[in-house]
């Protein structure tokens, strides 16, 4: 079976304390919950999440939908947004299987990126990292007035924002992302072939803005 891998990398920072953590727990058990009900989703996509703040790590392996359990995250202190990037290439080159000769490999993986902050670490250096492996769609999220999304432009074409980073904004985001997840594994099943473009997904909804 050729899966269809999901990063989901969020700034667990300590600007993210209180409001906007919460919505991220309860955005990601949301996510799953619905993700749970669609059969194509059910079929192909593998979750794992990563988060950072002074260093980054992934506290989700890549785990099928009905065995992954939401992390308890707690905010922590600065934004090492280049030592996410590191780790997330170092996990994708873990557990992506790549196509050979004898057998098709996993999907290119979704990559979710989620900040609410400036970065504190050498950042260009874990997007060169980053630039190492394939992936499909990467998509950074602005959350909030503080994110600097000439950051993320540089780490992808796609970058929404969201103009505040409390509990509305964030479960927008996350239901934006679990129909995102749905909309790429139902193509990947029918079509057998990959959402490419911002164009391919569900538009997003009021309260985020493409940049």
């Amino acid at each position: 079976m050729r899966r269809l891998p999901v990063y989901l990398i969020l700034d667990i920072s300590g600007s993210m304390h209180g409001e906007p953590i919460e919505a991220v727990r309860n955005g990601m058990q949301m996510l799953v919950s619905t993700l749970r009900t669609d059969p194509y989703a059910l079929e192909t996509a593998f979750l794992s999440v990563i988060v950072f703040d002074e260093k980054a790590h992934q506290v989700v392996p890549l785990t099928e939908l009905m065995s992954f359990q939401p992390p308890t995250v707690e905010a922590g202190s600065t934004t090492s947004l280049g030592d996410a990037l590191k780790v997330t290439k170092e996990c994708i080159e873990r557990e992506v299987k790549k196509t050979t000769a004898e057998e098709k490999g996993d999907w290119k993986p979704l990559v979710f990126i989620m900040t609410d902050g400036q970065p504190t670490d050498e950042w260009r250096k874990g997007l060169d990292e980053f630039r190492k492996v394939k992936t499909g769609m990467v998509i950074a999220c602005a959350a909030g007035p503080q994110a600097d999304t000439n950051v993320l432009k540089q780490i992808t074409e796609v970058v929404v924002s969201l103009d505040t980073a409390d509990s509305s904004t964030i479960g927008a985001f996350f239901k934006w992302v679990s129909s995102s997840i749905s909309t790429s594994s139902k193509k990947v099943d029918l079509t057998k072939s990959e959402s490419n473009a911002i164009s391919e997904l569900p538009p997003p909804p009021p309260q985020i803005t493409l940049v």
